[in-house]
């Protein structure tokens, strides 16, 4: 006896030429494994980075006590500060990695950015290419130019730390159309009763990636060395870019590994369209769109959250390691961990979301907002109570726990609620308002290299959670009040007449 735990609405039409997992989620689990492979190579440098750097000639160069200290300390809400000892006592600082790299905080926060540069500038261009002609080869495109790039991160950090930055920007170039495409691929693949379901099953793979990536990198950077990190991880991704090739396709009509059943269904709950030539070639209404108040408040609300997101994403090694005084091991597990739990509360929230949607309980438009209120409200109290814990190890490490666990949320929120309002140009939306977000990945290590310089304290973070605290509460107002899930009206467009060739199914016998 097997218990099916497919959503009740993948029940029709779950026989298909894979055999046993329908197209859609074969669609699913593969788009989630390739969000996994560009956030997990986006994060294994904030692991690395603790065993790339020498910390020892950085002090150095910096000396016992910066000008930057004293003055930050004088201009600090809480003048009182309490420096943590380290885990282990004494012995930290004799087993502490030793690496090759004397990079400034200022050096290291640019390192980290620069990643954002190219993420923001290749989302509106790469969402358009997705829409006009193929989703399936833009996320494809993605993930290969971050396996390569990262494949040559060690060879360039040993010539000099601005070829690692363009090995980063060419990443971030990569890493900047995996949302928008994936939007175009949910858009044509997920039918409206599992789109909560398969769009948390995507995205939350960001999580597990970077799960996966921080362990990974923690454990090969104190065992192996740095270099593995960039080699063994780019490695193992490059079997995806196989399958992905292998086994998927932009739409139901062009996917011959599907039945009859599934490929009917999908179509018909997307309102009957069999010609998906109608997705094609619609001009963006612009004015519309800048002007729609669901669509800004989701724009807020990405922005707002994408600060909290890449803080906690990005900057928590640092936490762990310059304020609480982790060991490189402990830091890579109780960083990494939450993330897996992020991931299994963002496919149970989506998934209870989703029933209770069809049972008419609740609509599409509560649903989205009770996902972002878990994502913002709760990281904020999280982040206020971090503020006044200390040295307070276990309590750090719970609160900071349950506030990444939290924002898994936002993938069945916020994330998902540009299909909602206008499935037809998805992917373009998502472009804009991630790219908006992306300002934030750009800002905030520059933020916290500046105002940790010299200065790695709990009264330098109090501020910068403050600052997280602030604008989470902003994104908690702007959705709250403005935020739909109701289709837009410039969403409808005109439909054409012109067939669109579907491919043959496997189980399709050709009559003549």
């Amino acid at each position: 006896m097997s218990l099916d735990l497919r959503p009740a609405a993948s029940l029709v039409g779950n026989y298909d030429a894979f055999g046993v997992v329908p197209a859609r989620y074969v669609l699913a689990v593969l788009g989630s494994i390739g969000m996994a492979i560009v956030y997990g190579l986006k994060v294994n440098l904030s692991v690395a980075l603790v065993g790339m750097l020498n910390k020892t000639a950085i002090k150095i160069a910096l000396g016992n006590k910066s000008h930057d200290e004293t003055l930050f300390k004088n201009l600090s809400v809480i003048p009182d500060d309490e420096e943590c000892q380290p885990t282990g006592g004494s012995n930290r600082n004799a087993t502490e990695l030793v690496g090759p790299f004397v990079w400034s905080s200022e050096v290291q926060g640019i390192v980290l950015s620069c990643y954002f540069w190219g993420y923001f500038v290749s989302q509106i261009p790469g969402a358009r290419v997705a829409e006009l002609f193929s989703a399936k080869w833009v996320m494809f495109f993605s993930v290969a130019i971050n396996v390569v790039c990262t494949l040559l991160t060690p060879v360039m950090a040993e010539a000099h730390y601005i070829a690692v930055v363009i090995m980063r920007v060419g990443e971030g170039i990569g890493g900047g159309v995996t949302f928008p495409a994936m939007h175009v691929l949910l858009s044509k693949w997920a039918p409206p009763a599992e789109r909560s379901v398969m769009a948390a099953l995507v995205y939350a793979g960001t999580s597990l990636g970077t799960v996966i990536s921080m362990l990974m990198a923690g454990v090969l950077t104190a065992n192996v060395g740095w270099e593995s990190v960039f080699y063994v991880m780019g490695g193992l991704s490059c079997v995806w870019c196989v399958l992905w090739v292998i086994l998927v396709q932009d739409s139901p009509q062009q996917q011959p590994l599907i039945s009859a059943e599934e490929r009917s269904m999908i179509v018909s709950s997307l309102g009957g369209k069999t010609n998906d030539k109608s997705h094609k070639k619609l001009p963006v209404p612009w004015s519309k769109v800048l002007k729609s108040p669901p669509f800004l408040a989701i724009l807020v609300s990405h922005a707002c959250s994408n600060w909290g997101w890449y803080m906690l994403l990005i900057e928590t090694p640092f936490y762990m390691d310059q304020v609480l005084k982790f060991d490189m091991t402990e830091n890579a597990v109780i960083t990494a961990l939450p993330f897996l739990s992020l991931w299994i509360f963002s496919i149970a929230l989506s998934r209870t979301l989703d029933w209770l949607r069809s049972k008419n309980i609740i609509t599409t438009t509560t649903a989205r907002k009770i996902g972002t209120l878990f994502a913002s409200l709760v990281p904020a109290a999280c982040l206020l109570g971090l503020c006044y814990i200390g040295c307070n190890r276990a309590g750090a490490v719970v609160l900071m726990a349950v506030g990444i666990t939290s924002i898994g949320g936002m993938f069945c929120g916020f994330l998902s609620n540009h299909i909602d309002i206008a499935p037809n140009f998805a992917g373009t939306l998502m472009a804009m308002t991630n790219t908006v977000a992306t300002i934030p990945g750009i800002v905030v290590p520059i933020f916290v290299g500046i105002l940790t310089h010299g200065n790695q304290t709990i009264s330098a973070w109090r501020v910068i959670f403050f600052v997280t605290i602030g604008l989470y509460i902003i994104e908690i107002i702007a959705y709250t009040l403005f935020g739909s899930g109701e289709e837009q009206s410039w969403n409808k467009v005109t439909e054409n007449k012109e067939d669109f060739e579907v491919k043959p199914l496997k189980n399709e016998k050709t009559h003549v």
